[in-house]
C-alpha cells in the first residue's frame, strides 16, 4: 500500500499546484467546488483519497479536463 500513499500525495501536490496557478485560495476553491475546505486540504496533503466523482468536481473547479489532473 506504500505505492497508494505516493499516488495520493502526488495527486494532492498536483491539485495544489493547479489551484495556486489558478490564483485560488483553498477556501475559494472549496466554495467553487461545493466541497469543505478541510477536505481540499486533506487531498492536497495526501491524507484523503478522493473518489472519481470528487476528482471530476475538482477538475471542473479548476476548469480543466480530468486527464490533466493526472499529468504528473
Amino acid at each position: 500500500m506504500e505505492n497508494t500513499k505516493d499516488i495520493t500525495l502526488r495527486f494532492g501536490q498536483r491539485v495544489k499546484a493547479l489551484r495556486l496557478k489558478a490564483g485560488l485560495s483553498q477556501e475559494a476553491f472549496a466554495d467553487k467546488c461545493g466541497l469543505d475546505r478541510t477536505y481540499i486540504s486533506g487531498i492536497e496533503r495526501g491524507v484523503r483519497n478522493p473518489t472519481l466523482e470528487v476528482i471530476g468536481v475538482i477538475a471542473s473547479g479548476l476548469e480543466i479536463k480530468m486527464k490533466d489532473l493526472f499529468d504528473l
